[in-house]
């Protein structure tokens, strides 16, 4: 601790440590290796949301109650997201990935951190499109279950629709977005035959192994929040749970350079971030 640090500030510290090993400790979430900057802003706002008086306040409600810790979670997961984010990501697939998928009888796709799930029914109507669906399997995973229960209804607000209609058609998408859902008041509701083949299930990608493997595995602006510790071991479990030749997608802000599996991987394409595993 810095002895510059006011006294209260580093009584904060420690309180925001000890929270996160008791989690860790008692729940099995492991937020000890997360960005500590945005960690302990979150942490903070929900402090005040609870309306407790101090962190240590704020750590026995959440060891003692089941919904203060869901909120936690929630907090905790990043949920910037958006359908067919970053379009050109999506025109790449299509063009790049698509056609090594038709060469499997039946292809394992794993979304980690999939958060609400705008990126996983994006995908399944990329994949609806080419005609890949009914033989894919997708697997969306999160740590939070109040954010996968979302993710599993497909329900997204009206308003959103616009921005996620032009992302489509920027994606390279060939239907009217429209026909993919239905709208109800301020709300819109998936097709539930895009949810068919999706399979939603909590993952902790800080604490879990690999549960199976997996053709493709989009881990897209996840990392951006984990420490360097903590973004070599999520590089191993997504190593480890590729197969030989399958593809691995991350967000355009974040990288494989100086990761131990940087060599483990040819670029498909560098820009979108999409990447095939060669040895």
């Amino acid at each position: 601790m810095s002895a510059s640090q006011p006294q209260s500030v580093q009584l904060e510290d420690i309180e925001i440590q000890l929270l996160l090993e008791a989690v860790f400790l008692y729940y099995g979430f492991d937020f000890r290796d997360y960005s500590q900057a945005s960690l302990k802003r979150r942490i903070l706002e929900r402090v005040r949301a609870e309306g407790v008086q101090t962190v240590s306040a704020f750590q026995d409600r959440v060891l003692h109650e089941e919904a203060c810790l869901q909120r936690l979670l929630l907090a905790l997961s990043i949920q910037v997201t958006s359908m067919f984010r970053d379009p050109s990501f999506y025109q790449t697939f299509r063009r790049q990935v698509v056609p090594l998928l038709r060469t499997y009888p039946t292809v394992r796709i794993w979304h980690a951190g999939c958060s609400t799930g705008e990126e996983v029914y994006s995908m399944a109507i990329l994949l609806q499109e080419e005609n890949l669906y009914h033989k894919c399997r997708v697997y969306a995973t999160d740590m939070s279950a109040d954010v996968l229960r979302k993710a599993r209804e497909g329900i997204f607000t009206l308003s959103a629709m616009q921005e996620y209609t032009a992302n489509y058609l920027r994606a390279g998408g060939t239907r009217e977005f429209s026909d993919y859902y239905t709208a109800h008041y301020d709300h819109v509701i998936f097709q539930p035959s895009l949810r068919a083949n999706a399979v939603f299930s909590e993952h902790n990608l800080v604490t879990d192994g690999s549960f199976n493997e997996f053709h493709v595995i989009l881990c897209r602006n996840v990392m951006i929040y984990f420490n360097k510790a903590l973004q070599q071991r999520v590089h191993k479990l997504i190593y480890e749970s590729l197969v030989m030749f399958g593809i691995f997608g991350i967000g355009n802000k974040e990288s494989l350079r100086f990761t131990p599996f940087e060599d483990g991987y040819d670029a498909l394409d560098q820009h979108d971030r999409l990447y095939r595993k060669v040895r």
